[in-house]
């Protein structure tokens, strides 16, 4: 039975505050004891809010009774202290960075689904980035934008066409504030902007445990109707409107690190998206009397330019008049607007027009790919323009990319470390020593843990589909494709990711009656789970989710495949730890890195990848499959067929007869034992711990050290 006890008014207050404190941080998203706490509150609140905090500082009424339960009032002092105890440590980073700070510009972040300002990978990368700079100290500040309308949001017609939704996201129970002066309102900047322009920019502000991550928001008052627009959602297809976010981003980010006297250590550009960020620190050396190439130069050596891209064409590409509109201000400075178009001319192709990658390239002093193939694949793409550099002093190298491992780890194998590790395993994530460990776990705690989270996941999905089907009264073979027959005991492959051309997501319907005998074997039946969006100018993208929702509705399948709509970060975390094997089949090398797979590993779901990418580093041979060499001179039906032959193989021949054979306790001891490979040879070498102490060693130290020398 609960104790129950009464406050006073003034405790109760400082009570409350507490909780505000800690559901305005999302510390508390990957920290297990801050969820229980919120959970305590409602549960059904927690539920429906898709487990955010902010839902209950609405709810007086639950707030009052819980502090009435004595538990809970203990439960919260507790979390708030050990909160406070986590944002006063000082790391050797801190002591080593001082008062420098590492400037992080990107186009998207993925914290939390209440914070819907990203589209995928990337934003979640950044999100990753900004949570274990706080977990080890590094000093590091975020920029972004605050989009009022986020990214699209998906939603299926009865025919499997992708409608695009766009909807205002609601602020007051998002984890950002208005960033206020000292005068309590809120914080504004003004950006000088093509010929007597300036565009303005509102601040928000995100805690990221002790990081900071500051969004700009042009839907203000002060900004013309057509400037509004600017920052109002993810991703446009509006050339002009893009490269005007890119402008802001760039030059609004910069005038604000001004305005807060914030000392910039390093400007990490993650894509292109925020390129101008390099142009406008420029600007700011060269009002101070610096000329326009050194002051360039200087830029460049406290630079890291992380490129994504595996393909010139998909990069962003405008008009050089375009451009010279946007810039025409610098003409009071006295700047060379010629001079400043000439960085974006790729030596490849000059006259297809301003590359704002090529302009990063250019000005950075250093640049990274993302995982080891991705710098063989980035040198050779960009050999003219690396050839040119081999006459300058740059850096380039590669940083594979890695994942927040407290918040994609699940709570069952969290407890299984804790038990069979240390207590203390988050703070040696990186250290591959102790997770040869992972062998001590027995089995059937493993293979029980891992059945808890499938069924988790399936329930997950077939809630949303009875909701969607009720919400829209749909025909009721929609309810089959999205997942309604979908059952924990069948062997379960994933492939979640954006539905675009080069991550071939109908390659496994190459042949659909040799999938359909795979698929309904009525003895080791295998079930196949999509998910993930298109972007509202991908036609090729929307035909494929079309195709393969057709195929999930078709009786012949027996409702063996899924299509889950309006992937989201909540469906995300229920994928990576419940499916059984993670299908990832890009064309290579158009595959930079990719995260999901990593996600999924940790979690013990065996990888079943195509060779690009991180997966040709993180395979060994005995935690998952690979398939699929490179071929650049095959042509594309070639490639597709022998690739989609190599998948039907592996899944026929070793997938399947691994995860139905089992020991007198029912328990697959040999897929078990290929999980337990997953996550030991995985979990260290791909977290992101070790990811930004590679971007530290790398990078970071050497362009601290060239800072240091300048003020000397």
């Amino acid at each position: 039975m609960e104790e129950r006890f009464k406050l006073s008014k003034e405790e109760k207050e400082e009570l409350k505050e507490k909780l505000r404190e800690l559901a305005y941080n999302l510390w508390w998203t990957w920290n297990p004891p801050a969820k229980k706490l919120f959970k305590m509150i409602d549960e059904i609140i927690w539920k429906e809010s898709k487990e955010n905090p902010l839902a209950f500082l609405k709810n007086e009424d639950a707030i009052e009774k819980a502090l009435e339960n004595k538990k809970f009032v203990n439960t919260l002092n507790f979390t708030y202290s050990q909160f406070k105890k986590y944002l006063e440590r000082i790391t050797n980073y801190t002591v080593l960075f001082k008062d420098k700070n590492v400037i992080f510009f990107s186009a998207e972040y993925g914290l939390h689904q209440s914070l819907l300002i990203y589209a995928g990978g990337l934003g979640f990368l950044s999100g990753d980035i900004l949570k274990e700079s706080s977990d080890i100290g590094l000093p590091m500040i975020g920029i972004g934008f605050m989009y009022p309308q986020g990214y699209v949001r998906q939603k299926i017609r009865e025919d499997g066409w992708q409608e695009d939704i766009f909807l205002n996201n609601s602020k007051d129970v998002m984890p950002a504030k208005k960033f206020q002066d000292e005068k309590g309102n809120w914080f504004k900047i003004s950006i000088d902007y093509s010929q007597d322009e300036k565009i303005y920019c509102g601040i928000w502000k995100v805690e990221v445990g002790k990081t900071t991550l500051f969004l700009l928001d042009t839907n203000i008052e002060e900004n013309s109707p057509w400037n509004r627009d600017i920052s109002s959602r993810l991703y446009v297809s509006d050339k002009e409107l893009k490269l005007k976010q890119q402008f802001v981003l760039g030059f609004g980010g910069i005038a604000l690190l001004k305005s807060l006297g914030k000392k910039i250590g390093i400007l990490h550009i993650n894509e292109d998206y925020p390129v101008f960020a390099l142009l406008a620190q420029a600007v700011e050396f060269v009002k101070s009397g610096m000329p326009l190439k050194e002051a360039l130069d200087a830029v460049g050596q406290i630079s890291l330019f992380t490129t994504h891209t595996p393909l010139q064409t998909a990069v962003n590409i405008y008009p050089f008049y375009m451009v010279e509109e946007h810039l025409y201000f610098l003409k009071d400075l006295g700047i060379d607007i010629k001079k400043i178009l000439e960085l974006g001319v790729n030596p490849q192709n000059p006259s297809e027009g301003f590359n704002t990658t090529v302009m990063g390239m250019k000005i950075a002093k250093n640049i990274n790919a993302v995982s080891k193939k991705h710098l063989e694949t980035t040198k050779r793409i960009w050999k003219p323009l690396f050839d040119e550099f081999k006459k300058e002093e740059k850096k380039i190298d590669y940083v594979t990319n890695g994942v927040h491992i407290p918040s994609w780890l699940c709570a069952f194998i969290r407890k299984l470390l804790d038990k069979y590790l240390t207590p203390s395993w988050a703070d040696l994530v990186d250290d591959e020593r102790i997770w040869s460990l992972i062998d001590d776990i027995p089995d059937d705690e493993l293979w029980y843990a891992h059945m808890e989270n499938k069924e988790k996941m399936i329930n997950h999905i077939i809630d949303r589909a009875k909701d969607s089907w009720l919400k829209d009264k749909t025909h009721p073979t929609v309810l089959v494709a999205e997942g309604i027959f979908l059952e924990p005991d069948i062997l379960t492959i994933c492939f979640a990711r954006r539905m675009t051309g080069y991550k071939r997501p109908t390659l496994i319907f190459s042949d659909p009656q040799r999938l359909k005998k795979i698929l309904t074997n009525p003895s080791r039946p295998v079930q196949i789970i999509f998910a993930g969006k298109a972007h509202p100018a991908d036609l090729e993208g929307k035909k494929a989710i079309q195709t393969i929702f057709s195929f999930a509705k078709n009786p012949d399948f027996e409702g063996r495949i899924a299509f889950i709509e309006d992937y989201d970060e909540e469906l995300a975390h229920y994928l990576v730890r419940g499916a059984d094997v993670w299908l990832n089949n890009p064309l290579p090398p158009l595959e930079a890195s990719g995260t999901s797979g990593m996600k999924a590993g940790i979690n013990g779901v065996l990888n079943l990848s195509v060779s690009d990418g991180w997966w040709p580093e993180g395979y060994n041979g005995k935690n998952g499959w690979i398939f699929g060499e490179e071929n650049p001179d095959a042509p594309r039906e070639e490639i597709d067929k022998k690739h989609a032959e190599e998948i039907y193989n592996i899944i026929e021949n070793e997938i399947v007869p691994l995860y139905y054979e089992r020991d007198e306790r029912g328990i697959p001891v040999r897929w078990v034992k290929k999980m337990k490979e997953s996550i030991k040879s995985i979990l260290p070498k791909f977290s992101s711990r070790r990811m930004l102490k590679e971007y530290t060693e790398k990078f970071y130290i050497n362009m601290l050290k060239v800072d240091s020398q300048k003020e000397d």
